[in-house]
């Protein structure tokens, strides 16, 4: 997704007005008393906003055009539900509720289908979880969500956790500089014994060319099973060390195989 275009929807984005908080707060005492211009003139000075939310979200796949009509609507929202009687500027509040509107849209076209029951429940837990930072301004407990919706915390965290983006094997979590650490090296699994594919004699011939930290460090990562972070934690050296090691021992190892 590219969005230094300069043309969105039909709204040339190099052109949009910018409003200072005085302004702004002058147009919504013209739109409370019935100023449709003024309604008009508030959203087109918020435009840039909804342009600076969307670039989040560039690594989607999504049309610019799509995400920024559902980053319109989700700005509206804002509009309509701002209070100005609090002493709070309009973008601190509607970034989230931008935002929001966004990832609705993004998990209700996700492939992986979540029922209507869960959906409906995630999202009331997510207004509810806007509406308690608006007024706590702070980040509230799924707790503090579940007795607001009056519903078992459990139901609530299974809700939201049915609605998460699935995330890549491959991505990345960790960067030092050196190997990256991605989030397949975070995953234990049991199966990867040495009856898979570190069996035979050619591997354990080629296990003897590796030095005894090594061997111990493949031992436990593929015949044990165990998580880069476990194995960190036994020996004593960081996780990016553990990284990097296993990944100079297998190419090692391969010249043998």
């Amino acid at each position: 997704m590219h969005t230094n275009k300069v043309e969105i929807c039909g709204v040339n984005t190099s052109q949009l007005p910018v409003l200072t908080n005085e302004e702004m707060m002058k147009l919504f005492s013209r739109m409370h008393a019935g100023d449709e211009s003024a309604r008009q003139e508030f959203i087109q000075g918020n435009l840039r906003l909804v342009l600076s939310v969307i670039q989040r979200f560039n690594n989607r796949g999504e049309s610019v055009d799509d995400l920024f009509q559902v980053g319109c609507i989700g700005l509206i929202k804002a509009i309509d539900n701002f209070d100005t009687s609090h002493n709070v500027r309009f973008s601190t509040y509607a970034v989230p509720m931008i935002i929001g509107e966004i990832r609705r849209y993004l998990r209700d076209n996700n492939s992986i289908r979540v029922s209507r029951s869960l959906r409906d429940i995630a999202y009331k837990a997510l207004q509810v979880r806007e509406q308690l930072i608006f007024k706590n301004s702070k980040e509230p407990t799924v707790s503090e969500i579940a007795k607001a919706l009056e519903m078992p915390r459990e139901e609530v965290v299974f809700a939201l956790d049915a609605i998460q983006d699935p995330i890549s094997l491959f991505e990345p979590i960790y960067h030092d500089g050196g190997d990256a650490i991605f989030v397949m090296d975070q995953i234990q699994d049991e199966k990867t014994q040495d009856e898979t594919w570190l069996e035979g004699i050619a591997l354990k011939e080629a296990m003897k060319k590796l030095n005894d930290r090594e061997k111990l460090i493949l031992t436990l990562r593929f015949f044990d099973g165990r998580t880069q972070m476990e194995v960190a934690e036994e020996i004593g050296i960081s996780q990016a060390q553990v990284s990097r090691l296993e990944k100079t021992a297998l190419n090692h190892m391969r010249k043998y195989i």
